[in-house]
């Protein structure tokens, strides 16, 4: 049984800086970053009508691409510690006229009722967290996914210790076998795993099992 202990009120590192993390973005995908965030999103086999979460969104492109996966009948939300990227976030989503829902929130008290989605996902985003914090996210993540429903991990599996993406991301990484720890731990079970095909970022996909009844 998982413990009640209340969530962690440290965000993490928090990014407050939406124009910056856009244009490195640009810079480090050659200019096609939406082929980039489709790379990313691949693993999760996302399907039209699905609901999904970002967590970590950012300034909110990835859950923009979700949404015109999962079209009209699907909806897609983000969450952000940073007020920064949210309003950024929003202001993409009214200019690119798709309705995705961004809030500000914490990792660790994602504030959506318990098996609310059918797909998950966190992208570069574990590496801004303590230890501790990761725990709660994964749990937390754990709880808002439906039964048969899939979490999607993506981070750096190496330091990038040179260039504009190694200044940009110097405080950390998050090994592949550390989050299929991170996951099992919360009761998770890993499905498959890979390399995206960019740099050291590596995947990790998981399910959340049906519950025995007894």
């Amino acid at each position: 049984m998982q413990s009640a202990e209340p969530p962690s009120k440290r965000p993490g590192l928090t990014l407050h800086w939406p124009l910056p993390y856009d244009a490195v973005v640009w810079v480090l995908t050659v200019g096609r970053p939406r082929a980039f965030r489709r790379r990313l999103l691949a693993p999760a086999r996302l399907q039209s009508g699905e609901s999904m979460l970002d967590v970590g969104c950012g300034t909110g492109s990835l859950a923009l691409e979700a949404k015109r996966i999962v079209g009209p009948g699907g909806d897609v939300h983000g969450i952000d510690a940073s007020p920064e990227m949210i309003a950024r976030a929003a202001r993409k989503a009214r200019r690119s006229e798709l309705q995705v829902d961004f809030r500000v929130s914490p990792a660790q008290a994602i504030p959506f009722p318990d098996g609310r989605f059918d797909v998950v996902s966190s992208t570069l985003m574990l590496h801004h967290l303590p230890r501790n914090s990761r725990v709660e996210c994964a749990r937390e993540m754990h709880r808002i996914v439906r039964q048969g429903g899939r979490v999607l991990a993506v981070d750096f599996d190496e330091r990038e210790g040179h260039g504009p993406l190694g200044h940009f991301v110097r405080h950390g990484n998050v090994k592949a076998e550390e989050i299929d720890a991170l996951l099992a731990d919360a009761g998770l079970q890993v499905v498959d795993r890979g390399a995206v095909g960019f740099r050291s970022l590596r995947y990790v996909l998981a399910t959340r099992p049906a519950e025995n009844v007894a």
